[in-house]
């Protein structure tokens, strides 16, 4: 089954750390931008951070920078968000996509259809 997974969501102490992963299946993710999105309750979904196909360029929203950072692997077919420092308003369910023709700047600046979704991961950043 081609499909995008997320894992990696749970409940966290506001400063703590979380891992998210995005792993593919049925397809190998080295020809695609991924990009990580988030949608809390009653808001938009945004993205959160995207990366190039050779992990070589990344973007990173203003509102996560200098605490979330992602990666990826591509021999695992893995891409990954590390998530530090976090707070309560990063509580959302987190997703992550993939597409082949768009850019990581592209994935960052507006959420649209792409080539896959995953199905999502909740964070909730609570005491």
């Amino acid at each position: 089954q081609v499909q995008l997974v997320e894992s990696g969501g749970g409940l966290v102490q506001p400063g703590g750390s979380l891992r998210l992963s995005c792993a593919a299946s049925g397809f190998t993710l080295d020809t695609y931008v991924i990009g990580w999105y988030r949608q809390a309750p009653g808001k938009e979904r945004e993205a959160v951070s995207c990366i190039s196909r050779d992990a070589g360029t990344a973007y990173t929203d203003r509102s996560v920078m200098g605490r979330f950072t992602v990666s990826r692997d591509n021999a695992k077919n893995t891409v990954y968000l590390q998530m530090n420092s976090m707070k309560p308003e990063d509580t959302a369910v987190y997703y992550c996509a993939a597409d082949r023709k768009a850019s990581a700047q592209s994935m960052c600046t507006r959420v649209r259809s792409y080539e896959f979704w995953g199905q999502g991961t909740q964070v909730t950043v609570s005491s």
